[in-house]
């Protein structure tokens, strides 16, 4: 095995076994052993020999063909012994079913797994309780206590939780669970996907109204407009990527027990939907590790996948389940997830660029032949072993072949273990060709190249330190003189066409059985018809869900591919002052209702954006006038100040006063929240009607659609070693230490 610097301190943090004093006490081949001998000892229950199977299992994994997820290499011949990665725990609409799933939660990511949730069951904010006679507060608050506790239990001592929440998009809260992200921070530990159903999609294309219905009492409680929901879907994802699209109608059709249950929700990443209390435990065969000339290697990779698929049967009898009802549902249905990963690499070892239709085509051909090959060996081992126990009456049973697993293919994230097996993330595009890597302990930097890249630039005697070194500053060799057939292969993941992202997702999910994790990068200057094209493309595509990522939308997130350097704070040499205020500014006057009367608020700009906030409540005087004019005036100042204005409702936004006052159904706690929900609406446009007859000055929404071009993000900065994180598969990702914000 030949172990990158970046996959040795990755086992030595996160898989090696310790001791007391936190200091590895087993080798990488050691701890692959360690792995394949509890999971073949699986083959004794069924007569096998447990020695040639735990050899066969260590062998695909030290030649990096393929690595079982997280959690089994963590805990498999531990005294912890949870080897899944995935699992769905209901919430019914009761406080004790609600907080039986969080205990439930707690289990689970103790553990070590990651959780997905439904909150759809739930009745909305506002609706009766009948035990107190009070009134429920609904999905997203509840949420909230989710997100707390899960913040405070660090899994198996090793990872940091993760959840996914669903609500459906005929939840009447669905607005408040679409908005739930956009301020920075809030639910920090969920990823949020809407479950929409072919009416809502139908609907939309169609710019029609569909109903919102009480979960409680199965009664519609009123029509909206798809196409305001779908807009405000459009407009979260384009702020920061979420919330994302579940396609539950889909998923359900593709459910192969439907007699056992409905499929409500997936787990924290999308690419696993699991019926209340399933788990699924995951592996990846590691594509480029097959590649041979032009062509992959069959054979190895179906005598691959046949190991793989029966390694990933028997972790599911020496699991140790966190809770019973778990283990039951698990053993009933026995679902594995056998993936991919290095897809990226093995394009560029073959020569095919990823936005092509070669591409499209081989994607289709390799995971039709991983999808068709894990059926077999599962139908050879339900010959060995028996069925599953629920296959009477699923799509098996139907068509007549039984199988061990009722489910057998997943694409899902490969953080970590995709660095272990030294090969690109999934099934997704290189983020970038060579990064400059920082040694955050010794101040030593050095660069990594993507090792296919270099090997290609050495072969036709391109290759060179300066060369590299200007790679490094953007990851891209796009704007570099080279060879056009270098450039074409070689692109990195927000230089592919959004449409590309979407269309290689579809291509591997028509062979696969549960579904895709896959995120769709684009760049910063994507626009929200950007987001919904993307949106619309994998719904026709009949893609089970879908995650877009706009370069440079979240606050903490890196913008450069090299690491920004780290500058001491320093006095300015002297004070910010405020632009002069213009002779003439142009804007509106928007009235908003709070608990102390009318209040408005007139925004005006000038050509570098917002130039004045004037806030009078109504014909008030004394006290209240001088404090809602001072509020307008620090505006004022701050905005000729170039003072980020998002920064200024997120200041303003919440502050409460004695006084509630309701705006069009929206609470508006104070007179200062009442001036931040109209700025933050006038910075997304909603009064973008506003026609400007003053030469020289544009709307703040058209400088809004005026990025910064060149800038080549990644994902944030690694907490842990300050070096990059690489946004995709839903997840974050620190290539230099291993460190992931999911799985």
């Amino acid at each position: 095995m030949i172990l990158t610097k970046t996959a040795e301190t990755v086992l030595r943090k996160r898989y090696l076994l310790k001791n007391e004093k936190g200091e590895p006490i087993e080798t990488p081949e050691q701890m692959f052993w360690r792995v394949a001998n509890a999971i073949a000892l699986a083959e004794e229950r069924y007569g096998g020999d447990s020695k040639y199977w735990a050899k066969k299992f260590f062998e695909i994994m030290w030649n990096q063909e393929f690595m079982p997820n997280s959690p089994t290499l963590m805990n498999a011949g531990t005294p912890l012994g949870q080897l899944s990665a995935c699992f769905v725990i209901p919430v019914e609409d009761s406080i004790d079913g609600i907080f039986k799933a969080l205990w439930d939660m707690a289990r689970v990511q103790k553990s070590g797994g990651g959780t997905g949730f439904s909150f759809s069951r739930l009745r909305p904010k506002g609706d009766i309780v009948k035990s107190t006679m009070g009134v429920a507060s609904g999905p997203v608050s509840f949420m909230k206590i989710f997100d707390a506790a899960t913040e405070q239990i660090k899994q198996g001592g090793k990872r940091r939780g993760a959840n996914m929440g669903i609500l459906r998009c005929d939840h009447p809260d669905i607005e408040e669970f679409i908005k739930a992200k956009w301020e920075e921070g809030v639910l920090r530990n969920f990823n949020i996907s809407v479950a929409v159903t072919d009416r809502f999609m139908e609907a939309v294309k169609k710019d029609e109204e569909y109903e919102l219905i009480n979960p409680r009492t199965k009664q519609v409680v009123r029509k909206v407009s798809a196409r305001k929901i779908f807009n405000l879907i459009v407009e979260g994802a384009w702020r920061n990527g979420e919330p994302g699209l579940v396609f539950i109608d889909e998923i359900n059709r593709h459910n192969p027990t439907p007699h056992v249950g409905e499929i409500e929700a997936t787990n924290p990443c999308g690419e696993q939907p699991l019926l209340p209390y399933e788990s699924c435990n995951l592996g990846s065969i590691n594509l480029s590790k097959f590649v041979r000339g032009k062509d992959f290697d069959w054979e190895r990779l179906k005598e691959v996948v046949w190991i793989a698929t029966r390694f990933l049967d028997n972790v599911i009898d020496v699991n140790d389940y966190p809770i019973p009802e778990i283990e039951e549902m698990t053993k009933a249905n026995r679902k594995i997830g056998l993936g991919v990963m290095g897809w990226a690499d093995a394009l560029f070892l073959l020569g095919v660029p990823y936005d092509s239709e070669e591409a499209i085509r081989l994607a289709e051909k390799v995971m039709k032949f991983i999808q068709e090959e894990s059926h077999k060996a599962s139908q050879a081992l339900a010959e060995e072993r028996g069925v599953f126990p629920n296959w009477k009456g699923s799509v098996w049973e139907k068509r007549g072949i039984k199988m061990r697993n009722a489910t057998t293919t997943t694409i899902a994230p490969t953080g970590t273990i995709s660095i272990i097996a030294n090969c690109s993330s999934g099934i997704e595009p290189v983020f970038a060709l060579a990064y400059k890597r920082t040694n955050v302990l010794d101040g030593e930097e050095f660069f990594e190249v993507n090792p296919i890249f270099e090997k290609v630039l050495k072969e036709r005697g391109l290759y060179g330190e300066e060369l590299i070194a200007k790679v490094a500053e953007s990851g891209s060799i796009q704007n570099l003189d080279l060879p056009a057939d270098i450039r074409r292969v070689f692109k990195t993941a927000l230089e592919i066409a959004p449409e590309w992202h979407v269309r290689m997702q579809a291509a591997f999910q028509k062979f696969t059985d549960n579904a895709v994790s896959k995120t769709i990068n684009l760049p910063n200057s994507a626009t929200r018809a950007d987001v919904e094209k993307a949106f619309m493309l994998a719904y026709e595509l009949k893609c089970k869900g879908i995650t877009v990522y706009r370069d440079g939308s979240r606050e903490e997130q890196v913008l450069v591919t090299k690491k920004t350097e780290k500058e001491k704070p320093r006095k300015p040499a002297r004070f910010i002052e405020p632009r002069p205020r213009p002779r003439v500014t142009v804007g509106r006057t928007i009235e908003t209702k709070t608990g102390c009367g009318s209040l408005y608020v007139t925004i005006n700009e000038d050509s570098e954006g917002i130039a004045e906030v004037f806030v009078q409540l109504g014909k008030s005087g004394g006290c209240a006038a001088s404090q809602t004019e001072a509020i307008g005036r620090l505006l004022s100042v701050a905005l000729r100040s170039w003072v980020n204005p998002e920064v200024l409702v997120k200041q303003l936004k919440g502050i409460r006063c004695p006084s509630i006052g309701f705006d069009s159904g929206e609470v508006i706690t104070s007179c200062a929240d009442g001036v931040a929900k109209v700025l933050e609406k006038w910075l997304k446009g909603e009064y973008r009607k506003i026609r400007f007859e003053v030469e020289g000055i544009k709307p703040l929404t058209e400088f809004a659609e005026e990025k910064e071009e060149g800038s080549k993000m990644i994902g944030g900065v690694c907490p842990e070693c300050g070096n990059i994180l690489e946004y995709g598969e839903g997840c974050a990702t620190c290539k230099f230490c291993g460190f992931t914000k999911c799985m």
